[in-house]
C-alpha cells in the first residue's frame, strides 16, 4: 500500500476518534463551561460587595453550607442542584472571536490611491503604476497617522508622462488628496519632478491667540505675523497666555536699504486685512508718521484720530485727494532736501528723514467714488511715493478686498513687492496675488487672521497675524481691545480724562485743481476732524 494511502487512512482514523471524543466529553465541557460562569458571577458579586457587609455574607454563606449539610440527604440534592444548573449556564457555546478590526491605514491609503488611479493611470502604459486592481502599496513608499488617525505625511510615486509642471494638472490632484485626507487642515506639497514623487504633509496649526503687543524689531522691521519653524531663521519672544514663548515671525524690512519698500495685503472680507493695518500703524508710529485713508469708510481706523504722529484719518473722497495730494508735494520736498544734503555734503534736515508712512485701506472704492464723478483716481496719487517712496523715507501700504485686485492699479501691482493674502483663496487667486504658485492648500475654515506671506522673490510662506481688534468696538473682547489701547500713543480715556493732543501746525496748503476750486483752497487741517474718537467703554 502507498505510505500517502497510510497517511490519509491515518488522518481519517484521528478525526474520526475526535469526533467521538468530543461527543463523549460534550456533558462534561457543557457543565465545566457553566462551573466557570458560575465562578466568575460569584467574583464579581465579592468585588462588588462592601467591605463593611463582607462579614455576614460569609456568615449566612456557612451557616447555609451547614444546614444543608444537617439535612438529610442535602449534600446529594446540593450537587445535583449544582450540576443542573451549571449544565443550564453553559448551555450557550463559547462565542466565536471576533474578525480583527480592518488596518486604518489600509483602508484611508487604499481609497486614496483608488481616488488617484484615474487621473494618473495611462491608457497605453504596459505597466501602470496606477490601476484600478492594483495596489497602494506599489505607489505610496512612507506614510504617517496620528494619534487621531488622520494622514500627517505620505510619499508617493507618479508616472513620469504626468504633466507635473502644468499648474492646473497640480491643482486636481492636490485637490484629490486634501478631500480624502480632510479638508480641515492645510497640507504642504512638495513635489519633486526629477523623481516623479510628491511628498504631503500635514501641516500644525498656527497660533490664533497672540494678541497685539511690542515686538522685538529693530525700527523699520515690522512683524507682519508668525509662521512656522522651517518659514524662518530666527524667533522673538512673545507674550501667549501669560507666559512668554518664542515664535518664528514674518519680518518686512522698510527703509532707504529695503528691496521690498511698499506692501500690498489682499484678502477675503472678514479675515483681518483692517486688523494687519492697525498692527502696521502701531508698529510704525513709535519712530514714524502717519497718513491714513478709510476708503470703506467703516471707522476701522477711528482709534488713531488725532494721536501723536498721526497727521490725518480720512474717510471722504475730498480728503482723501487733499491728504494724498499733500504726501505727494511731501515726498518731492524730501527728495530735494536729502539730494541737497548730499551735494553739499551735510546731514540731512530731520524732516525729511523721518519715515513717513501712508495706510490706505479699500482704496478701490474710493477709486469708483472718483471715477463716478469725475474727479481723479486716489491710486494715481500713489505713483510718486511708490516710485520713489523709498530714496524718501516714504513707505505705502494698501490692503483691499481679493475680489477687488483686478480694480488696483498696474502701478501699485508693479511696485508692490511685499504681498500678503489673508483667508481661504484658490489656486488661482493666490497665484495672482502672490506672484508665485502656492505649494500649501489652504484648509476650508481658517481663523481670522489667517493667510500667506511673500516677501520679495521668497517662497510663499504661511501667515497668522496678531490679534490687532478696534479698540472702539464694543463687542469686542476687553484683553484684546486694552493690549492696543497700551500701544497707542495716548493716556486711557476709559480711566482717564481725554486729552487732545497737539495737532501738526500750519499744514500745507493744496493747490486748486480747477480756477472753479482755486477761490476756495483745500487745506489739510479740520476745525472739527470728520472721525470723532468716542469714550472706550
Amino acid at each position: 500500500m502507498p505510505l500517502h494511502r497510510n497517511f490519509s487512512k491515518g488522518r481519517a482514523i484521528a478525526r474520526t476518534a475526535g469526533d467521538h471524543a468530543s461527543d463523549m466529553f460534550a456533558p462534561l465541557s457543557v457543565i465545566g463551561r457553566g462551573l466557570r460562569h458560575h465562578v466568575d458571577w460569584a467574583k464579581a458579586r465579592w468585588q462588588d460587595t462592601p467591605k463593611d457587609r463582607r462579614g455576614p455574607t460569609l456568615f449566612l454563606t456557612a451557616a447555609m453550607l451547614i444546614g444543608v449539610y444537617l439535612l438529610p440527604h442535602g449534600l446529594l440534592f446540593a450537587l445535583i442542584a449544582l450540576m443542573a444548573s451549571a449544565a443550564w449556564a453553559g448551555r450557550t457555546p463559547k462565542a466565536a472571536p471576533a474578525p480583527p478590526a480592518p488596518n486604518v491605514a489600509d483602508v484611508k491609503l487604499a481609497a486614496l490611491y483608488a481616488a488617484l488611479t484615474p487621473y494618473l493611470c495611462g491608457p497605453e502604459d504596459a505597466n501602470p503604476l496606477y490601476h484600478f486592481a492594483g495596489s497602494h502599496k506599489n505607489a505610496f513608499s512612507a506614510w504617517e497617522f496620528d494619534g487621531e488617525g488622520r494622514l500627517a505625511r505620505l510619499d508617493m510615486s507618479y508616472p513620469a508622462y504626468f504633466t507635473d509642471t502644468e499648474p492646473t494638472a497640480r491643482a486636481r490632484i492636490e485637490q484629490v488628496v486634501q478631500g480624502k485626507a480632510g479638508r480641515a487642515r492645510e497640507y504642504r506639497f512638495d513635489w519633486d519632478e526629477e523623481s516623479n514623487r510628491l511628498r504631503i504633509t500635514a501641516l500644525a496649526p498656527l497660533p490664533a491667540d497672540i494678541a497685539a503687543q511690542r515686538f522685538v524689531a529693530a525700527p523699520g522691521e515690522i512683524v507682519l505675523g508668525f509662521t512656522d519653524e522651517d518659514g524662518t531663521a530666527r524667533t522673538i519672544p512673545v507674550i501667549r497666555r501669560g507666559a512668554t514663548v518664542q515664535q518664528p515671525p514674518v519680518v518686512w524690512r522698510t527703509g532707504p536699504r529695503s528691496s521690498e519698500p511698499h506692501l500690498l495685503v489682499l484678502g477675503v472680507t472678514g479675515y483681518g486685512t483692517s486688523s494687519l493695518l492697525r498692527s502696521v500703524a502701531l508698529q510704525a508710529l513709535p519712530y514714524a508718521d502717519l497718513v491714513v485713508v478709510d476708503g470703506a469708510g467703516t471707522g476701522e481706523h477711528a482709534c488713531l484720530v488725532n494721536r501723536p504722529g498721526v497727521h490725518t484719518v480720512e474717510t471722504s473722497l475730498h480728503g482723501a485727494l487733499a491728504a494724498l495730494d499733500w504726501a505727494v508735494g511731501e515726498t518731492e520736498r524730501r527728495l530735494a532736501a536729502l539730494n541737497a544734503a548730499r551735494h553739499a555734503g551735510s546731514a540731512p534736515p530731520e524732516d525729511a528723514t523721518r519715515p513717513l508712512w501712508l495706510l490706505l485701506d479699500h482704496p478701490t472704492e474710493l477709486s469708483e467714488l472718483a471715477r463716478a464723478e469725475g474727479r481723479p483716481d486716489p491710486q494715481d496719487l500713489l505713483e510718486l511715493p511708490l516710485r520713489h517712496g523709498r530714496a524718501a523715507r516714504v513707505t505705502v501700504v494698501v490692503a483691499d478686498d481679493l475680489d477687488a485686485r483686478d480694480r488696483i492699479t498696474a502701478t501699485v501691482r508693479a511696485t508692490t513687492r511685499a504681498r500678503v493674502v489673508l483667508g481661504p483663496a484658490g489656486p488661482d487667486e493666490a497665484h495672482d496675488a502672490l506672484g508665485a504658485p502656492l505649494d500649501i492648500a489652504p484648509a476650508a475654515h481658517a481663523p481670522i487672521g489667517r493667510g500667506y506671506a511673500r516677501i520679495g522673490n521668497g517662497a510663499p510662506v504661511r501667515l497668522q497675524v496678531p490679534a490687532t481688534i478696534d479698540p472702539l468696538d464694543d463687542e469686542a473682547p476687553a484683553p484684546l481691545r486694552d493690549a492696543v489701547i497700551a500701544l497707542l500713543p495716548h493716556r486711557d480715556t476709559r480711566t482717564e480724562a481725554a486729552a487732545v493732543p497737539p495737532r501738526p501746525e500750519h499744514p500745507p496748503t493744496v493747490p486748486a485743481a480747477d480756477p472753479a476750486a482755486a477761490a476756495h483752497p483745500v487745506e489739510l487741517a479740520k476745525g472739527e476732524p470728520m472721525i470723532r474718537s468716542r469714550p472706550i467703554s
